[in-house]
């Protein structure tokens, strides 16, 4: 397997804040509920996903990170949209602004299971039994799937003026 990208990024700016990109991915079962990853760093509940690394497309680093974390495959159904987590913290001095790519995936074999080191458990929940989620963006996520709002961009500031 080839050295992480981010791992190479760490190793020469330490933690020092940088930017990130990521993917997330709603996965929902026949009762319209989110498949929600109960992270071993926070011990806080957030969506399937995870950083992309320099040579995959939006789409397999969504579908790998799904793969690695829950064991399940999927394929892509729909993008949500862009959300941005402008303060991400995994440890104590690590800390980047995330740009989220959101991803509806539909399940197409594999069988749920905690498949890595990131991962404690596995549930799927209700808008209205939602626990504590770790990540502004997953929050933003979420509530874009539940209003039906696809193709979003969400905490990306740009210059609306006409040029």
């Amino acid at each position: 397997m080839k050295e992480s990208y981010i791992k190479k990024i760490r190793e020469k700016v330490g933690d020092m804040d940088i930017i990130l990109n990521a993917t997330a991915v709603v996965i929902v079962n026949q009762k319209n509920e989110i498949l929600l990853q109960k992270r071993s760093d926070n011990q806080l509940w957030g969506l399937p996903g995870g950083l992309i690394e320099m040579n995959e497309t939006l789409e397999t680093a969504a579908i790998r990170e799904v793969k690695e974390e829950t064991n399940l495959d999927i394929e892509i159904a729909k993008f949500i949209g862009l959300f941005v987590n402008p303060f991400m913290r995994w440890k104590v001095k690590d800390s980047a602004k995330v740009y989220s790519f959101a991803f509806l995936g539909r399940v197409i074999g594999g069988d749920l299971k905690v498949n890595d080191h990131e991962s404690i458990e596995f549930a799927y929940y209700s808008l209205e039994n939602l626990p504590q989620i770790h990540s502004i963006d997953n929050i933003q996520i979420i509530n874009a799937y539940y209003k039906n709002i696809f193709g979003t961009i969400e905490g990306v500031e740009y210059d609306r003026k006409e040029v």
